[in-house]
C-alpha cells in the first residue's frame, strides 16, 4: 500500500498555479510587446526579453520536476503486509563458575576429554543460539562476580565473550552468594515474573560477603527465579605411582546448597555428570522457560522518495541541456 509520511506537503503542488495567476494579472495591467530573444528591439525599454525563449516543453519539464520534488518531500512509502514479530517475556542471566576447579578434565566433547569449562562453553553456545528473541546476559564468577555481558539481544557478542572466558580470571575461590546478589541487582528492574538466573558451578561457596542462603532470600523477594546446575563427574580413574585408583572429582560440590537456592526461588536443581546430561539440562530449561510470543505485529515500510527526487533532477538537467542547445541554434541578428 502506497502512503505518504507528510501528505500535507502535497499542497505545494499548487504554488506554480498561484504564481501563474498572479503573473497573468500583472501582465494584464502592463501590456508590453514581446520580442524573440536575439532581436535588436529587445534592448528598448518596456520590451519583454522572454518572448518564446521558454517554450511549452520547457514549461512542462519544469512543472513535472516541481510536482516530482513535492512528491519526494511528502516522502512516499510502501507499507507491506503485517508481519508477526516474535517477542519474548524472558530476561535470562547465565552465571558460570570460572574458578580453577573448573579445569578438571572429566567431560567428553567430540570424543575427546576436555575440562568442565570447555564443555560448558560448547553446550551454552547451542543454548544461546536457541534463545532467539530472548534478552540474555553473561555473569562470570570466582572469588568476585562480574558482568561479562549485560542483558542484550546481541547473542553473537555474548557467545564470543563466553568463548573468551578463561579459568581463574575472577580469582581462585567461589563466591556463589555474591554472584546471586549481583544477578539480582541486574534483574530486579526487569518486569515481574520475567527474571531468570541459571547458575552453574562445580563447588561450594568459599568466598564472598553475602551467604548463598541470604542471597537466595533476596532473590526470592525480588521475584528472581534461579535454576542451579552442579557440574562434574561422580567417578573417574586417576593414575598414580601406585597404579590407577577411582576418585570422585565432584567431592567439593555442595548439592544441598544448590537445591535450597533453587527451591527457595521457585527454580529447579539439576545435576550434570557428563556433557550429554548438561545438554539435556539446558534443553529442559528451554521447555521450562519457553520463548513467549505475544503476537506483536509490525508493517515493514520502504521509503520511495528517492525515485521522484531522482527523476525530477534528471528532468531539470535535461531541460538545462536542451535550453543550452536551443540558445546556440538561434541565429545572430546584426544591428544596422
Amino acid at each position: 500500500m502506497l502512503s505518504f509520511a507528510y501528505p500535507w506537503l502535497l499542497l505545494l503542488v499548487l504554488l506554480p498555479l498561484l504564481w501563474w495567476r498572479r503573473r497573468r494579472t500583472d501582465a494584464d495591467q502592463v501590456a508590453a510587446p514581446s520580442i524573440p530573444v536575439g532581436h535588436w528591439l529587445t534592448n528598448l525599454p518596456g520590451v519583454s526579453r522572454s518572448g518564446n525563449a521558454r517554450s511549452r516543453w520547457q514549461k512542462l519539464l519544469l512543472l513535472a520536476a516541481w510536482v516530482l520534488l513535492v512528491v519526494a518531500l511528502a516522502r512516499p512509502q510502501y507499507i507491506g503486509e503485517d508481519v508477526n514479530l516474535p517477542v519474548t517475556g524472558r530476561d535470562l542471566l547465565l552465571a558460570v563458575d570460572i574458578s580453577p576447579s573448573m579445569e578438571e578434565e572429566d567431560m567428553i566433547v567430540g570424543q575427546r576429554q576436555v575440562n568442565r569449562l570447555t564443555a560448558v562453553k560448547d553446550v551454552l553456545d547451542e543454548f544461546i543460539k536457541r534463545r532467539e528473541g530472548d534478552r540474555l546476559g553473561l555473569l562470570l564468577f570466582g572469588t568476585q562476580p562480574y558482568i561479562q555481558a549485560p542483558l542484550s539481544f546481541d547473542h553473537e557478542t555474548i557467545r564470543t565473550l563466553l568463548q573468551e572466558a578463561q579459568l581463574g580470571m575472577a580469582g581462585r575461590a567461589t563466591a556463589i552468594g555474591d554472584a546471586i546478589g549481583l544477578a539480582v541487582k541486574r534483574l530486579r528492574d526487569r518486569p515481574q515474573d520475567q527474571r531468570v538466573l541459571i547458575l552453574l558451578t562445580d563447588g561450594a561457596n568459599t568466598a564472598g560477603e553475602v551467604s548463598p542462603d541470604k542471597a537466595a532470600e533476596i532473590a526470592a523477594a525480588a521475584g528472581v527465579r534461579i535454576y542451579t546446575i552442579g557440574i562434574g563427574a561422580e567417578a573417574m580413574l586417576q593414575r598414580g605411582f601406585l597404579g590407577t585408583r577411582k576418585v570422585n572429582p565432584s567431592r567439593d560440590l555442595d548439592e544441598d546448597l544448590l537445591k535450597r537456592i533453587a527451591s527457595q526461588t521457585g527454580g529447579q536443581y539439576f545435576r550434570a555428570r557428563s556433557t550429554p546430561e548438561l545438554e539435556s539440562i539446558y534443553n529442559t530449561i528451554d521447555k521450562l522457560e519457553p520463548i513467549e510470543l505475544e503476537g506483536k505485529q509490525y508493517r515493514p515500510t520502504t521509503d520511495l522518495f528517492y525515485w521522484p527526487a531522482g527523476i525530477a533532477i534528471a528532468l531539470l538537467l535535461i531541460g538545462q541541456l536542451l535550453s543550452h542547445v536551443r540558445r546556440r541554434e538561434i541565429p545572430g541578428v546584426s544591428h544596422g
